[in-house]
């Protein structure tokens, strides 16, 4: 798939006031410093579509983004952040959860895991949920130009093992770099069949 055009199409605080036009959704989720703007960035070709900040926690709505007219890209804020009131993570975690277990145009959810670390209980956890809840998604690993091939295959292997505790197989998975754009075509291709399947069934 070839992105021709990204445009910003709004920040929305819950999934009530997210728009309802039927286009496809595919939103990016991770804790927070997983590196999701990013690979939103590079999938995307764009430089500044999601803000980039070494401060965790930037993004605080649903983000959208519509790409090349017909479907959208959602930018979800990340979890686990500590640095906020008790009360603002109750509210990202309800918006959070609210929209990727109501949201009836959400296709896929793409779980952003950081290849560099351990496998985080918190990303088994929200993975478990996701899994209770019957919501599609894909993990992508991100992060991985840091590590040599052997470490990098060593932690992967770490994290698939820690989730199949939990899970008889486990859904498709991306290895990605920001950095050298690995995994971008296979993201977007992946986006694109889905998308096929959509509007040949529309």
């Amino acid at each position: 798939m070839d992105i021709k055009q990204v445009a910003f199409a709004g920040s929305f605080p819950a999934e009530s006031q997210c728009p309802r036009d039927g286009k496809p959704e595919y939103a990016f989720i991770g804790r927070s410093n997983v590196g999701k703007s990013s690979l939103i960035n590079s999938i995307t070709g764009r430089k500044n579509i999601a803000h980039t900040s070494n401060t965790p926690g930037k993004t605080q709505l649903i983000n959208y983004f519509l790409v090349n007219s017909d479907w959208y890209l959602v930018d979800l804020p990340g979890y686990g952040y500590a640095r906020i009131s008790k009360t603002k993570r109750q509210q990202w975690e309800m918006m959070i959860r609210g929209y990727l277990s109501k949201r009836a145009n959400l296709q896929c959810a793409f779980i952003l895991i950081d290849s560099n670390i351990p496998p985080q209980q918190l990303d088994i956890e929200f993975v478990n949920w996701l899994g209770e809840k019957q919501v599609p998604f894909v993990i992508v690993y991100t992060k991985t130009d840091r590590l040599k091939p052997e470490e990098l295959e060593s932690n992967v292997e770490r994290i698939r093992a820690a989730l199949l505790e939990y899970w008889n197989e486990l859904p498709q998975q991306f290895v990605t770099s920001a950095v050298k754009r690995e995994g971008k075509e296979e993201i977007l291709h992946f986006i694109g069949q889905i998308n096929q399947q959509y509007y040949e069934t529309l």
